[in-house]
């Protein structure tokens, strides 16, 4: 049993970043549970291993510690190969040639399923016949894989938002280049590393029917979802680079410890008063004080200010 914390090394880890980490290191360590890291650098041209080291080392000197050895999706092709091969097995793998822009445009030009995700696949490719495809082929359009689900809806309970459910559409399960698809190999991994609580963004919220779906085509356990609200800048959006300093790295160069900064995240989680943000915490004095129920249900509002005090 364990939670984990997977980013993605294309850049370094902001606040929102730390955030999410530190509550997923939370609820799993004071539930007495073990903790992943897993980088998902599936796409090794966007992929940085400076990247990745540089996220570890934040992630240490805020006191996050893991168990084991940090596990790369990159290396880990065949596993998501084979499970491609289980559903294909099932009858419910299709090739779709469908460039980006002709997705986009059948969306724009037809109306969408009730609560499917964003950007939801239409379904263009889903009954091509043998001479259609082999038309593209001859083309010179490679295929990406896709799933076919037929629509089908996925309900749920999640830890923070409580019943959700939505429609499933045909997720893609490899790319056109060969690289296989996010959905599919983080549903591989968590059930390969046995992770049994997921905490992330809920910006991932409308992806999880996705992925539980793939969990029950290939029998795999469902693990418990807990998304949690993002970080903000004061102009509502989501924070990124714009906001000002954001990465402990930034903040470092201010003058702003480590230790004030797990302050600030304790601090947007209810878990600290507002003078324990100028002098500091250690991760470890938090874990008494967590209470995964508590957690907010809205998002956080960035205020440089707010940091040290």
């Amino acid at each position: 049993m364990s939670g984990r914390f997977a980013p993605s090394p294309t850049g370094p880890l902001h606040l929102g970043n730390l955030r999410t980490a530190t509550i997923a290191w939370l609820s799993a360590r004071a539930a007495g549970r073990g903790f992943l890291v897993r980088m998902e650098d599936l796409d090794v041209r966007q992929a940085n291993p400076a990247v990745a080291a540089g996220q570890l080392a934040d992630l240490a000197a805020l006191g996050l510690d893991w168990d084991g050895s940090v596990v790369r999706q990159s290396e880990r092709f065949a596993r998501y190969d084979e499970a491609i091969a289980r559903l294909a097995a099932q009858d419910l793998v299709y090739e779709c040639f469908c460039t980006r822009r002709e997705i986009a445009l059948e969306i724009e030009s037809s109306a969408s399923a009730p609560h499917a995700p964003p950007g939801a696949y239409p379904g263009t490719c889903r009954d091509l016949t043998g001479r259609e495809r082999e038309q593209r082929r001859a083309a010179g359009r490679p295929p990406a894989l896709r799933l076919r689900t037929d629509g089908r809806s996925i309900a749920f309970v999640d830890a923070v938002h409580g019943a959700w459910s939505g429609a499933v559409d045909d997720v893609v399960l490899r790319r056109n280049d060969g690289v296989p698809a996010y959905n599919l190999a983080v549903v591989v991994d968590d059930a390969r590393q046995g992770v049994t609580e997921v905490v992330r963004g809920d910006d991932l919220l409308p992806s999880t029917p996705r992925q539980i779906l793939l969990q029950r085509l290939l029998g795999y356990p469902q693990p418990e979802y807990v998304h949690v609200p993002l970080v903000v800048g004061d102009d509502g959006e989501r924070l990124a680079k714009r906001h000002g300093a954001v990465t402990l790295g930034d903040l470092s160069t201010a003058g702003i410890a480590p230790s004030q900064v797990m302050a600030w995240i304790a601090r947007s989680l209810g878990l600290a008063t507002r003078n324990e943000m100028a002098q500091g915490l250690a991760t470890s004095e938090l874990l008494s004080r967590f209470d995964r129920s508590s957690l907010p249900r809205v998002p956080w509002t960035y205020r440089s200010r707010d940091i040290g005090g």
